[in-house]
């Protein structure tokens, strides 16, 4: 059986949302779009858009889904059942309040940091096992301001870093997705570092 991965980017659907730091996993398939048209198209049997490339000389779907933010993993699971893809080879992009714009980290596993997203995945994978592409968005500074913070725009400094760290992500995702996973962490990770020294 040929070697499929998916690679979901969390948000929420409708133009309201489109440009909210919520949005930021959306970001990163609208980057990998441009750079190789996904043809993502809405399906009801998989609640959410769906497109597919060659990356790294491997089958690549890509998802969107259109379920809101709290109940994405019922769109993860529907693809991932359908085109037979495991666990493992799930790679999920998403924002994420604990690393500022512009930092982006690449793992394995761990806890859901209260992230709804997550949380949805993990009750219908049933564990943290996938890869996550994690895209610092910053953090307000309280609780109470998160929701609002998450939902709101990022001002152009913050949203031009973090459209940056999209794209160092991208960079690595040929080392990831063939078994290279050590490299492609040491890549983007060294990056992040060159990018805050720089910035500092």
């Amino acid at each position: 059986m040929p070697q499929r991965w998916l690679i979901a980017g969390l948000g929420n659907p409708g133009s309201q949302y489109a440009k909210t730091r919520h949005n930021a996993g959306f970001w990163l398939l609208d980057a990998l779009d441009r750079q190789a048209p996904l043809e993502l198209r809405s399906d009801r049997k998989f609640h959410g858009q769906v497109g597919r490339l060659r990356l790294a000389g491997l089958d690549v779907f890509c998802l969107k889904p259109e379920t809101f933010m709290n109940d994405s993993g019922r769109s993860v699971r529907a693809v991932c059942d359908y085109f037979d893809v495991p666990v493992g080879r799930i790679v999920v992009a998403y924002d994420d309040l604990d690393l500022p714009p512009g930092t982006v980290r690449l793992k394995r596993g761990g806890g859901h940091g209260g992230h709804n997203g997550l949380r949805s995945l993990f009750a219908h994978l049933g564990g943290p096992g996938f890869w996550r592409i994690r895209i610092g968005i910053g953090h307000p500074g309280t609780r109470e301001a998160v929701t609002p913070w998450v939902l709101s725009r990022a001002g152009l400094e913050d949203e031009t870093a973090i459209m940056d760290s999209i794209e160092r992500a991208i960079a690595v995702l040929p080392d990831l997705l063939q078994e290279r996973p050590e490299r492609a962490m040491q890549s983007l990770h060294s990056a992040g570092s060159d990018q805050k020294q720089k910035g500092e």
